[in-house]
C-alpha cells in the first residue's frame, strides 16, 4: 500500500515532516531504525502509520504514564479502538481481562516496569508482534540526560519476544549516546536517521540576573509582554508552586503549577486546562512536557537552569510545535549550578548506601526483586534511598551473585555517571558563558554544522525578548510550508523598527 495514501486516509496529512518518510520507509525494508527527530516533529507518526501497514500489533514502551495516556487518547480521538493502555490504573481484574484480549489490539502502551512482569510478558509471548517501539530511547543510555535503571531490560525482553523489528525514537542524543542505545537494545547495524536538533522558529535567549528577586520581577514583566501561553520552568518543586503564587498575586489569574509531587489526577487535569486554554501558563518541574501536545506554546522560560544540553533542547522544544515564531528564555544568575549539582548527587546512592545495602542483601539471602512493598519501605528508610536509588539496586544487583562481590563494579559504575553528568554540566555552563552565537553552540554540542544564517537567532546575534514581544503577533505563516516565508518577514519587521520606518 502507498504510504502517502495511508498518509492522508488515517491521519488526513498531505505530506510528511522532515525524516517522517524516511523513518517509515527503512522500517516497512524490514530494517531496525533509530531516528532522532525533534520535539514537535512528530515522532509518534513513525509508528502509528506503519501500524496499519504491518497490520500487526505494535508494542510501545514508554517512560511516562502522561506520555503514554496522551498519545493513546490521540489514536481514539482519531478513530482508533484497538488501543490498550497497560499501566498502574488497571485493576487486578481490568489486567487480567487485558491481558486476555491482547491478540486483539494493534497499539500496546506499556512502561518498562510493566515488562518486567512475568504474567505481562509471558502473554507478550502469545502474540506476534510487528514492531517493537522504544519512545525516548535516550533513557536507555547511561550517558544519556534523563537514564532510567528500568530501560536496562529492553535487550533482554526484545530477545524473550523473538527479536521483533524495533524503532528507538528520540529528540536529543549525542553520537556517543546513539552508539549505547543500539548496543544495549542489540539491534546491530540499525539504520540511523538523524534530523537537526536546531529548532529555527525558536529564538534563543539568555539572561544574567543578580538576585533572586530579580528573577520573579522579571518572570512578571516577561508574562505581561509575551503574548499567547507559556512554559515556565523550575528545578524545585517549592519554587515552582511559590513562583506560580507570587505571579496570580500580581494580576495574573490562568497560571498554575506542575510538578512530580502532586496527585496523578491533579497533574492530568491541570495538563487539561493548559492544552485547552483554560491556563495560559505553567509552572513546571520537568516532570511536565513530554506528551503535552499543544502546539502553540508561544514562549519557554527557565526560572533555573536545567543541568544538560540535551534536557534544555527536550524543554524549549515544547514552544512553537506549530512552526511558528517562539522564544526561550533562561535566566540565570551566578551560583545557580549548585542546584543541578545537588540533585544530580542525589540520583545515585553514595558509597556509604552501596555498602549498606549490599551487607544487608547478603544477610537476607534474598534479592530485592523478592522484597515485599514494606520490606522495600523499610530497606528505603534505613538507608535513605528515593525511588531511583530503590531502582537502582533491583537492576543492578544480579540476585545469582553475592551482593557484596558487586560493590566494587556498583561504586565505580556510579562513580562514572557522576563524572559524565557534572562534565554534561560543565559544558552547558561554558555554553552559557560563551560570547558565540547560541545556535552554533548547540550545534557544536551535537556534532552537528550549521546550515543557514537564522536572522532571528539569540541574544549574543542582538534578539532580545521585547523584540521577540513586539514582532511574532506581525509575522504571517503559510500553513503548507511553514518556513517558505517567516525569516524573511521578520527580518524585514525588526529593520523597520529599527529604522523607525515603520507605519
Amino acid at each position: 500500500m502507498n504510504i502517502e495514501r495511508v498518509l492522508k486516509e488515517k491521519f488526513g496529512f498531505d505530506e510528511f515532516r522532515p525524516g517522517q518518510k524516511e523513518v517509515i520507509e527503512s522500517l516497512m525494508s524490514g530494517r531496525h531504525t533509530l531516528a532522532m527527530l525533534p520535539t514537535g516533529s512528530g515522532k509518534s507518526l513513525c509508528y502509528q502509520l506503519p501500524a496499519y501497514l504491518l497490520n500487526k500489533t505494535v508494542l510501545i514502551v514508554s517512560p511516562l504514564l502522561s506520555l503514554m495516556q496522551d498519545q493513546a487518547d490521540q489514536l481514539k480521538m482519531s478513530g482508533e479502538k484497538s488501543v490498550l493502555t497497560l499501566n498502574s490504573f488497571l485493576t487486578l481484574n481490568q489486567k487480567r481481562k487485558a491481558l486476555d484480549r491482547l491478540h486483539s489490539y494493534r497499539f500496546i502502551f506499556l512502561s518498562p516496569e510493566m515488562l518486567s512482569l512475568e504474567s505481562v510478558l509471558k502473554s507478550l509471548k502469545s502474540i506476534e508482534i510487528g514492531l517493537f517501539v522504544i519512545d525516548e530511547a535516550h533513557c536507555i543510555s547511561q550517558w544519556g540526560y534523563d537514564f532510567r535503571p528500568d530501560y536496562l531490560n529492553l535487550g533482554e525482553v526484545r530477545r524473550e519476544l523473538n527479536n521483533p523489528l524495533t524503532l528507538a525514537l528520540t529528540a536529543t542524543a549525542t553520537t556517543e549516546v546513539r552508539r549505547d542505545i543500539v548496543s544495549k537494545l542489540e539491534i546491530g547495524q540499525a539504520e540511523e536517521i538523524v534530523s537537526s536538533v536546531d529548532r529555527e522558529n525558536i529564538a534563543i535567549i539568555v539572561e544574567r540576573l543578580i538576585s533572586y528577586d530579580e528573577k520573579l520581577s522579571r518572570v512578571l514583566e516577561l508574562v505581561r509582554k509575551l503574548t499567547g501561553s507559556g512554559i515556565i520552568y523550575f528545578s524545585s518543586k517549592k519554587v515552582a508552586e511559590s513562583v506560580a503564587g507570587f505571579l496570580q498575586e500580581n494580576g495574573i489569574d490562568s497560571v498554575n503549577y506542575y510538578h512530580g509531587g502532586m496527585e496523578q489526577e491533579q497533574r492530568m487535569l491541570i495538563q487539561q486546562q493548559f492544552i485547552s486554554g483554560q491556563l495560559k501558563i505553567i509552572c513546571a518541574t520537568s516532570a511536565f512536557g513530554m506528551g503535552v501536545n499543544k502546539s502553540d506554546v508561544r514562549y519557554v522560560i527557565h526560572f533555573h537552569m536545567p543541568s544538560t544540553m540535551e534536557a534544555y533542547l527536550q524543554e524549549i522544544g515544547r514552544a512553537g510545535r506549530d512552526r511558528k515564531q517562539s522564544v526561550a528564555v533562561l535566566l540565570y544568575g551566578e551560583g545557580d549550578e549548585g542546584l543541578p549539582l545537588r540533585l544530580m548527587e542525589q540520583q545515585l546512592p553514595t558509597d556509604m548506601q552501596i555498602e549498606g545495602v549490599c551487607s544487608f542483601l547478603n544477610a537476607s539471602q534474598k534479592g530485592l526483586a523478592n522484597f515485599t512493598l514494606s520490606e522495600k519501605e523499610q530497606l528505603s528508610q534505613s538507608f535513605s534511598l528515593n525511588d531511583i536509588h530503590l531502582r537502582f539496586f533491583t537492576q543492578l544487583i544480579n540476585g545469582t551473585k553475592n551482593p557484596l562481590d558487586q560493590m566494587s563494579e556498583m561504586k565505580e559504575y556510579c562513580q562514572k555517571r557522576k563524572s559524565g553528568n557534572q562534565e554534561k554540566l560543565h559544558k552547558f555552563l561554558h555554553w552559557l558563558y560563551a560570547r558565540e552565537c547560541r545556535r552554533i553552540g548547540i550545534l557544536h554540542y551535537f556534532e552537528e554544522k550549521q546550515r543557514v544564517v537564522n536572522p532571528i537567532c539569540c541574544d549574543i546575534c542582538g534578539m532580545d525578548a521585547e523584540k521577540m514581544a513586539d514582532v511574532w503577533p506581525e509575522v504571517k505563516v503559510d500553513p503548507v510550508n511553514p518556513f517558505s516565508t517567516w525569516k524573511n518577514e521578520l527580518a524585514l519587521i525588526l529593520l523597520k523598527k529599527e529604522n523607525g520606518n515603520e507605519k
